[in-house]
């Protein structure tokens, strides 16, 4: 169907018209022969019907595209065409006269007329269809790059998890040989982990706070391989849970921050979590203390430029990452936008705060 037929627009297209008729009325006014409201009457419902007939350029358009290598065949299909619509005015036009007993007024400037019109409506429809295949064009690249995207999205966080497995597992395989009952607690909560992490599925998001408690669930793991050498200090504001995160965004941080922090150390170390609001953004924080004679990586591992790079999917411009050594610790500071999860209207999330 037309798109002007099918969108509802016919009485738009019908009052563009308008000033069409008021110039076929002058032409043949001009022209000689009949009154201007005569002609008004005779060209009002003959213009009606004529309109209805231009709009079979959209068809024709649509089945010969524009092409120069068809430019003949385009040239005697368009030609051919703008005679026969022409012919429909200059009929409508004698067939009013007649239904309304008035002089017929003269048909060669209407026929040539009618021949420009509906070339013109040709070059429109024309134009129609380029911006619908510009539109189509446009709509298919952003769906290929929201798939490219969610494609990638997956693929990093594959990677992360037999990167979180080789970690876990060295660590049970350090503790077997200094500790076994300790080695089989540590499984017996690496395995509650496993549990809750991989019941996620296929979220891509999680609350806050729920993320937060998985940061705690793993590294309550690892508290049982470095005992009192592990401390855990959390400031989380309670208006930043319910604030959406992508599923398992915090787990790299929290593992850099044992294996490269409190793994190197032989004193306690603190490794903090903290969350605040600013604005309409959240902060989050993961800071460990480190070794000061162990220099700090310089560039980011795998797990930190996975998150960097989840974090610059997500939200584009509208986050940051930011990670190095400040202070005598090793600071990650991320921000990104407070988002409710999908399917809960931000309102509701508002109310929680």
């Amino acid at each position: 169907m037309h798109p002007i037929l099918a969108a509802r627009r016919l009485p738009l297209y019908l009052a563009a018209w308008t000033p069409i008729l008021a110039l076929l009325v002058y032409v043949t006014w001009m022209a000689g022969g009949v009154t201007w409201w005569s002609a008004a009457a005779v060209l009002t419902p003959a213009c009606l019907v004529y309109a209805f007939a231009c709009l079979s350029p959209w068809y024709i358009g649509r089945t010969r595209p524009l092409r120069l290598s068809n430019l003949s065949g385009l040239l005697f299909t368009w030609g051919t065409a703008s005679v026969a619509g022409s012919l429909v005015l200059v009929g409508s036009v004698r067939l009013a006269a007649f239904a309304l007993k008035m002089a017929v007024p003269q048909l060669g400037p209407l026929f040539g007329m009618g021949v420009v019109l509906y070339l013109l409506s040709g070059g429109l429809h024309y134009a129609a269809l380029a911006a619908e295949a510009s539109k189509a064009a446009a709509q298919r690249a952003a769906e290929a790059q929201t798939l490219a995207r969610d494609a990638e999205l997956q693929a990093l966080r594959m990677q992360l998890n037999p990167h979180f497995l080789f970690n876990s597992l060295h660590s049970i395989a350090a503790l077997a040989t200094l500790d076994g009952a300790r080695a089989r607690e540590m499984c017996v909560r690496l395995a509650d982990f496993l549990r809750s992490s991989l019941g996620l599925g296929n979220r891509q998001s999680l609350p806050l706070g729920e993320e937060l408690a998985l940061a705690r669930s793993y590294l309550e793991v690892e508290h049982v391989r470095f005992g009192d050498r592990l401390r855990v200090d959390e400031d989380v504001e309670p208006a930043c849970e319910d604030c959406a995160i992508p599923a398992l965004l915090l787990q790299p941080l929290v593992e850099n921050a044992v294996k490269h922090g409190i793994a190197g150390m032989l004193e306690a170390g603190v490794i903090r979590l903290a969350a605040r609001r600013q604005g309409i953004d959240v902060l989050v924080t993961v800071e460990n203390a480190f070794d000061p004679e162990m220099l700090p990586p310089r560039k980011l591992g795998l797990g930190l430029e996975h998150v960097r790079r989840r974090l610059q999917i997500r939200y584009g411009d509208d986050a940051t990452f930011h990670a190095g050594p400040s202070d005598g610790v090793y600071r990650v500071v991320l921000r990104f936008p407070c988002e409710p999860l999908a399917g809960e209207s931000p309102m509701a999330s508002s109310n929680r705060e």
